[in-house]
């Protein structure tokens, strides 16, 4: 038995600095992946490959030559096929890689007074049951849903944010963008999650508020008009019924992600 486990040993490769370098990015890359598809359809998607993966080495070694036949004929699809599937989540990672600071968000808001001005404009509201959805940008620009609203490159103050969320007026609907300490644009278009666990339980708010964090990497504060609550999303995933001494902590210090997203009571439907 000693002998058979020291051919065992001999046999086996010698692990080096470069081997143990390229196991560890190897499990962290797998570790981003398995991130990304955490709680969303490619995760099903992912299991079903999985188990036709595991159907073909079945049929190989059982011998079953139809079904083998009839899987690697489906393969040279397979790249495709993948491509259009998991196209949200390959253009979440890019955006991720491709990120200046993968800490957090550093300095995304510029300063300590904008944080302060946000915080009360965003308790007013929802002392007073309004809706409103502010994006504060990160790393990667939003210039295309910036370009989807008006534009107005104002300092951040209590007052502006109020008065473009006063219900009934023209900017009401849509989102504010803040981006280099300014608010750049209101009424913005945002687009919405494609989680199906999500579309059943949230308003257009919460779930525009998810979408454009899944896309890039900025935080989203939405104020729901129905209960008077504040959520704010991240990663997307959505962090609910927050307290403005947590949104102020939020805005401090936005690389602390938010925990899973939680199932709400409806929304309002309006964006």
């Amino acid at each position: 038995m000693p002998q058979i486990l020291e051919e065992i040993l001999s046999q086996a490769p010698r692990f080096t600095i470069t081997g143990v370098l390229d196991i560890l990015l190897v499990a962290a890359l797998i570790y981003q992946v398995l991130l990304l598809i955490r709680g969303r359809r490619a995760a099903h998607i992912l299991a079903g490959i999985v188990i036709v993966a595991a159907a073909y080495v079945l049929s190989v070694a059982a011998g079953l030559t139809v079904l083998r036949t009839i899987l690697e004929a489906l393969a040279p699809y397979t790249a495709f096929a993948l491509i259009v599937m998991f196209q949200s989540e390959i253009r979440r990672m890019l955006t991720r890689i491709g990120e200046r600071k993968w800490a957090g968000f550093g300095s995304r808001v510029e300063s300590r007074e904008v944080a302060e001005e946000i915080v009360l404009a965003v308790s007013h509201l929802a002392a007073h049951k309004t809706g409103a959805l502010i994006v504060i940008e990160g790393e990667v620009g939003l210039r295309t849903f910036i370009e989807s609203g008006v534009p107005i490159d104002a300092r951040v103050t209590r007052d502006l944010l109020l008065a473009i969320f006063e219900p009934g007026g023209p900017l009401h609907d849509g989102a504010a963008i803040v981006t280099g300490g300014r608010l750049a644009a209101a009424s913005c278009f945002l687009p919405l999650t494609m989680n199906p666990e999500l579309s059943r339980v949230l308003g257009t708010r919460h779930r525009a508020a998810i979408g454009v964090s899944e896309d890039a990497d900025c935080l989203a504060i939405v104020v729901s008009e129905e209960r008077g609550t504040i959520s704010v999303a991240w990663g997307g995933e959505l962090e609910s019924d927050v307290t403005p001494e947590r949104l102020a902590e939020r805005l401090s210090r936005p690389s602390q992600t938010a925990p899973r997203t939680q199932p709400a009571a409806q929304e309002d439907g309006r964006v």
